[in-house]
């Protein structure tokens, strides 16, 4: 059994782009590809406890008759044979209800608006309610495809972040590229991240796995992203322990989408560890 990675396709420059991304990805991490093409704006996620309905711009409709030779041709390109996912379930006539069955998913920084007004730093309601509801973790790609060759996590104690270490060295095992550890240590708390991995029993995973474990004392948190590699791969864990809320996923994370180029996996409050054994 291979693990599987959606991806929302946009027959665009910027859909491009993120195909790319998410065929790379797929490739260092050996995950199959399935992509869906909409034909309606609109279609729903039914999660375990929630219903995402998702609510796409027009540019998604753009070209349709060429879309899947495009898709194919950059899929191929990277080496990978797509699978083309044709939704059999509907709600309605008009609102097509997309599986949930998946490892991973590949989404824009935001899914609703157009390209135009994508900021670096602006996540989409859609792709919050995404991660805040799903159990496989959320590929953000860069706007830009850009090839990473180190793996970067950022690691704060919680049991989010735990979880995003964990896929992290999953990921660092598939790809076989260097893991880097980031943590800005909070006042009176010099202590408690090394507790954590030993609490966790992952003190083995961490002298295999990790290159250098960076601890930042003095500076602001966004102050010393400086030193994330430029091709890494961010990971990192959406705060919270039930609901996100709308506004903002926690501050840090926050300044993580704002200030950092890089294409991200997020881990949610709701993420199902993955067995990379069964998956491959």
């Amino acid at each position: 059994m291979y693990g599987r990675l959606l991806h929302i396709f946009r027959n665009t420059p910027f859909g491009r782009e993120t195909l790319l991304q998410s065929v790379y990805f797929c490739k260092k991490s050996g995950l199959s590809l399935s992509i869906y093409i909409p034909k309606s704006t609109k279609f729903l996620m039914y999660f375990e406890n929630d219903i995402v309905q998702v609510d796409l711009d027009d540019s998604y409709l753009k070209f349709s008759d060429i879309a899947v030779k495009h898709a194919a041709e950059i899929a191929e390109s990277g080496g990978l044979t797509p699978e083309f996912l044709e939704p059999k379930n509907f709600t309605s006539p008009y609102l097509v209800d997309i599986p949930t069955t998946f490892d991973f998913m590949s989404c824009p920084r935001s899914i609703t608006d157009k390209s135009s007004r994508i900021g670096l730093g602006h996540i989409g309601p859609r792709v919050r309610h995404i991660v805040k509801s799903a159990h496989f973790p959320v590929l953000i790609p860069s706007q830009v495809y850009k090839e990473w060759h180190s793996i970067a996590v950022f690691f704060g104690g919680s049991a989010n972040a735990v979880n995003a270490l964990k896929l992290g060295f999953s990921l660092s095992k598939a790809s076989e590229m260097p893991l880097d550890v980031f943590t800005q240590v909070e006042k009176g708390r010099q202590k408690h991240y090394e507790e954590v991995i030993k609490d966790e029993k992952l003190e083995k995973e961490m002298n295999r796995y990790v290159r250098t474990w960076h601890k930042f004392e003095k500076g602001k948190f966004e102050q010393n992203f400086y030193i994330v590699p430029h091709d890494a791969m961010v990971i990192l864990g959406a705060y919270g322990h039930g609901i996100i809320r709308e506004i903002a996923f926690g501050s840090k994370m926050e300044k993580v989408h704002a200030t950092l180029p890089n294409s991200l996996l997020i881990v949610g409050p709701r993420y199902a560890e993955i067995d990379w054994n069964e998956i491959h």
